[in-house]
């Protein structure tokens, strides 16, 4: 049986991984999943990017939005809001609570976030073992500029869900992340693997941040085995989020080809570009990474599963 591992974000990362089921039906796929995005909201432990993994997968999403649960209400937020309690732009429905105060529940209890995942995955039977990339509290913040010039930190969900990303964006940093520890099976499941896949999600605050973790970006370095990325970026933007936003932040040109370089060739050994793209081919094989330019809008299921069946064509060559 073919072992995949995948780093994951959110959206993104959730429906390729839709795809990339449909696409190879008998592999056993390991989904290390970003827990930079999560944040403690009304006395909650919210993991946004854990939680739509679950859900795509498991069929309880709102398919238009990409995230929060489908058939969703929101009686608990206004009544928090009717007693002044906030903070208001961040949304939380009635259905998603239940997730959340299990979650809050069972990790006062003194189980670890990789147990309590595994334990709520029972409900959803995502197809995948999930696995959050580390037991330890990492936060992700963005330094922003003010209207007035002034600069501070935000947490990431207050940068993107409150701001919209339009403030602009000086520094990301994995809080936490430098005392941090792959979670359990996180190490074992790298080595393990036939192929390890990079899908198109964020590349700093959702793979990067993964990578931020000590211990995984060597892992998956040393694996011995094809490392595969697709790029986030068509035509020099991203589909959606604001990988761009962020991307200038730490320094990186808004392209597929210059994201590849962001990881590199140490890192990865395949990248797949869209058509859109296909001009940025020779930079990115210059570079010592095989490339090849396909369509890469998620349009559909089967389209995505075009995607995930190119990625692992390609890491077939790079074996070859």
């Amino acid at each position: 049986m073919r072992r995949i591992v995948v780093l994951a974000g959110g959206i993104g990362g959730a429906r390729f991984l839709r795809g990339l089921k449909q696409a190879a039906p008998d592999a056993e796929i390991t989904v290390i999943g970003n827990t930079g995005d999560d944040i403690h909201l009304f006395g909650l432990k919210v993991c946004p990017d854990l939680d739509t993994v679950m859900y795509t997968l498991g069929g309880g999403i709102h398919e238009e939005q990409g995230w929060g649960r489908a058939g969703e209400s929101f009686a608990v937020k206004e009544e928090l809001a009717a007693y002044g309690v906030g903070p208001e732009w961040f949304r939380l429905g009635d259905r998603d609570f239940a997730t959340h105060i299990v979650r809050t529940q069972m990790l006062g209890a003194g189980y670890p976030l990789s147990a309590v995942t595994e334990a709520l995955c029972e409900r959803w039977q995502p197809g995948v073992r999930l696995l959050p990339m580390s037991d330890d509290r990492v936060e992700t913040h963005v330094v922003v500029e003010d209207e007035d010039g002034g600069r501070r930190a935000v947490h990431f969900q207050e940068y993107w869900v409150r701001h919209r990303a339009a403030l602009p964006a000086h520094a990301v940093v994995p809080v936490g992340a430098e005392q941090a520890k792959p979670a359990p099976g996180v190490l074992e499941a790298i080595a393990e693997a036939d192929v390890i896949l990079f899908p198109p999600s964020n590349p700093v605050v959702s793979v990067g941040t993964i990578l931020a973790v000590p211990g995984i970006r060597e892992a998956v370095a040393e694996a011995g085995v094809p490392v595969v990325g697709l790029s986030p970026l068509i035509g020099g933007a991203p589909v959606r989020g604001m990988a761009d936003k962020v991307l200038a932040a730490v320094g990186v040109e808004s392209t597929a080809a210059a994201v590849a370089l962001h990881y590199g060739s140490g890192l990865i050994d395949g990248w797949l570009v869209d058509g859109a793209d296909a001009g940025e081919v020779a930079a990115v094989e210059e570079a010592g990474i095989r490339c090849r330019a396909v369509p890469l809008l998620m349009t559909d299921v089967d389209a995505t599963a075009a995607m995930a069946a190119a990625a692992l064509e390609l890491a077939e060559e790079v074996r070859a």
